[in-house]
Order: structure tokens, then sequence, then C-alpha cells
């Protein structure tokens, strides 16, 4: 083969290897089919600590390119399903409603991007009324229970046992034996119960008489801090004592009051509480008269709307907007 065709050959296949790379990149760019529409709604507002999140805010899509509607969860978090076949470059109108705020549409590119939505609070009535003055609510105060395990020390005990043996007796390839199979061992065992609703905390156990140099402890199960406690001792020397000692505990479960302080920005006020919270209030000077408001489970307050999420870690994040005619007492500087 002339080396003119050689180079001609390599040619080609470096042009091959040219056209196939480009090919694969082109494909990697192209993007992927658009799935769905993800967001967030919150509110308009200069100060980011304002921008509270939105619940309930209907997003509908003008262009027949979504399956349905949605609304956005107490975090103001809404997912939008698209028809299959969108384009990821066509433009898609959405329409967000929500009757506390202006009414929104926003034309938004169909991409795999995360869209935030900022709304508006609607101007409140114009409509001529008795100037009333506006109520204020201060030194707000979240008041709730927990149920916290509480241990008493209810007692000890301190009591001896015999493991006896008789010494010098060849073993002779018969268990129990000594730790170096000489000698005929000895191997007793002993357990203590504290009795209904007690349970065993920093047990130990010792050697208190006879040739403890000749004794062993095989076992014991000290750390489970239960209501019954178990120890074996092996013995190749001559009778010895030993001795047990442990406290004994009683757990109780109490409820304890606990308070917390919101954290207020404008309208609104931010607060979580733990998993474990039982019966949780809202205490607050309401026109300088302390008053205690019971959430309950559909968290309802006369001067504020309130929504609450679950974390994954069962911590539950509550939100309050205060209803028109209330406003936060501003601190003193």
């Amino acid at each position: 083969m002339s080396v003119r065709r050689k180079v001609g050959i390599w040619i080609a296949v470096i042009a091959g290897l040219g056209i196939l790379v480009a090919a694969l990149s082109t494909r990697r760019q192209r993007p992927r089919q658009l799935t769905s529409l993800t967001g967030a709604v919150l509110r308009k507002d200069a100060d980011p600590r304002k921008q509270q999140p939105i619940a309930n805010a209907e997003i509908t899509v003008a262009d027949a390119v979504v399956m349905g509607e949605t609304k956005s969860d107490p975090s103001g978090f809404f997912r939008l399903t698209m028809r299959p076949g969108i384009n990821p470059y066509q433009t898609v109108t959405l329409r967000v409603r929500h009757p506390d705020y202006q009414p929104l549409n926003l034309a938004i590119p169909a991409e795999d991007r995360i869209h935030i939505i900022r709304m508006m609070p609607a101007p409140r009535s114009t409509e001529v009324k008795p100037r009333q003055p506006e109520v204020t609510i201060a030194d707000v105060r979240v008041r709730y229970a927990v149920k916290m395990p509480t241990t008493m020390n209810v007692g000890s005990v301190a009591q001896p046992f015999e493991v006896p043996n008789t010494a010098n007796v060849p073993c002779n390839g018969q268990p129990p034996c000594s730790p170096d199979g000489k000698w005929k061992a000895t191997i007793v065992s002993k357990s203590l119960d504290a009795q209904e609703g007690n349970e065993f905390r920093n047990a130990r156990v010792s050697c208190i008489a006879g040739p403890c140099a000749f004794t062993k402890v095989e076992s014991d199960d000290f750390f489970r801090n239960g209501r019954v406690i178990h120890v074996s001792v092996r013995n190749w020397g001559e009778t010895a004592t030993y001795l047990i000692e442990a406290e004994v505990t009683r757990t109780r479960v109490s409820e304890m009051i606990r308070q917390s302080h919101p954290a207020i920005f404008g309208q609104a006020m931010n607060f979580t509480l733990p998993p474990t919270t039982q019966g949780p209030s809202i205490e607050a000077e309401v026109n300088g008269e302390d008053i205690v408001f019971p959430l309950g489970p559909n968290l309802i307050l006369s001067w504020a709307n309130c929504s609450a999420k679950t974390a994954p870690d069962h911590t539950k994040l509550y939100r309050c907007e205060l209803k028109p005619g209330y406003r936060f007492k501003q601190p003193s500087s």
C-alpha cells in the first residue's frame, strides 16, 4: 500500500470520528423532554424577609399544555404536570390567582427550571367606613406542652453471692475448667429483678472475699440497664464471694410547659414547634389585654390566618398573617 493511500485512509478515519463527535455533542445539547413546571409563589416585597410563601394560590396555564391545575402548598411550592410532546422552547402563560393578592398572568419559557412567582397584595377596599383604630397585637408568645421522660433514683441494691469450688482438682477435659484447661472449675450465675416499673442503672460486680485471683467474670448484661440483670462467674480456686451493686431507677413521663417567641416580619409571624408538641396556643397582648388563644387542629385565630407545614423530621413550621384591622406593635428602639 502506498504512502499516499495510507494518508488518505487516515484522513477519512479522522473525518469520520469528527462527524461522530459532532453528532454526539449535538445530541447531548438537545434539551430533554419537559414533564412538569415547578416553582414557588411568594408575596412581593422589597424586603426578602417579608416575601412570605403564599399557600392555596391557584395556578393554571392559559395554553392547553398542562394536565389540570394545581394549588401552592404552605411553603408556596407548586408543580404542574405537562402534556407529552411539549416543545422546551415554547412559551406558556401562567395564570396565578389568590383572593388576597392581585391576579397575575406571567409568560414563561417551558424550561426545566425553578419558577419564582411574586404576587402583589390586593389593595384594600376604599369604601368609606366609620374610622376605627387598628387593634394592636404585642408581646406575642407561643405556649406549648411537651412530654418529657424523667428518671428518678428510688433505691439501690448490694447483694453478695458465693461461687463454691474445690481447688487443685484436675479437669481431665470435663468442662467447666480453668481458662488454661488444667483445673476443675465451677460457673455460678446470678440474676436480680428490679420489680415492675423499675430498672437497674450503673450495675457492677466485684470479688470481695476468697481467692479472687482464681476467678473470672464470664459474662454480664449490665450495659442494658433493664429490669433484670444477669452475671456469670467462673471459679477454679476455693470458694469466693462476689458482690452485685446497682442503682434502682423509675422513669415517669411528665408534661412540661414551654414558651418561645415567633419571628415577626411586617404583617406575618413564623415559628416552629417540636414533633412532641401538644396543645399549642398563642399568648398576646391585644390592645393592652393579655389573652390566650388556643390554636386547635384547625389553626383558628381571630386576628390572623395561620397555616402549618410538617418537615421530614416531623417538626412543624407555622406561618400566621394578620387580618385587616390588626397590626403588630413595633418594638421600642
